[in-house]
């Protein structure tokens, strides 16, 4: 009898899933919301098919519809087109049901952001602030912009204060550090 209840128990499981498994909507991603950002290299850009092909640190490569509300910081008056091959880039962008589209792109290095790296010792998303203790024993409060205030940081928002070590992807403005991104140092 408890051979037949969980024969029936995985035929009802693999029946179940299979209409879920042909819908052509993504699943959600638990724990994740809004946007997303991985850091990358452009490979090539197609214009007339609006689309941005990158290839991320481990070799994978993707390719971005780019949104109508797309926004390049770092290059020449957020021109698309400025972002050569092998320009390294952060790419905010959404799953959708049409494939990944691409929000922002932040060119690193250059005319772009710098990188910094340290231990998180808080992240305060109500006043958009991050600090970092880095390895000489200072410690520096960055304004965090919207999108990293609600979006950066959410892969170890669960760990203990002062464990975690992440690079930080900030603009220089004014004197004052702006954080568009930050990661968990791999």
């Amino acid at each position: 009898m408890m051979r037949v209840s969980g024969l029936l128990l995985i035929s009802s499981v693999a029946w179940g899933v299979t209409p879920l498994y042909a819908q052509t909507t993504l699943p959600p991603i638990h724990g994740v919301t809004g946007v997303i950002a991985t850091d990358a290299t452009i490979k090539d850009e197609h214009k007339a098919a609006n689309k941005i092909v990158v290839t991320t640190e481990d070799g994978v490569e993707h390719v971005y519809n780019a949104a109508k509300d797309l926004l390049v910081h770092g290059g020449k008056d957020g021109v698309l087109a400025d972002l050569k091959p092998g320009t390294t880039v952060v790419v905010h962008y959404t799953a959708e049901q049409g494939g990944e589209s691409a929000h922002e792109i932040d060119r690193v290095g250059g005319n772009g952001l710098q990188t910094t790296e340290g231990i998180v010792t808080d992240i305060n998303r109500g006043k958009k602030e991050i600090t970092i203790r880095y390895d000489n024993g200072t410690t520096e409060k960055l304004k965090l912009t919207d999108r990293a205030a609600a979006d950066a940081g959410q892969d170890f928002k669960d760990q203990a204060v002062g464990t975690t070590r992440v690079v930080v992807y900030y603009s220089d403005d004014a004197g004052k550090k702006i954080a568009h991104y930050f990661k968990r140092k791999s």
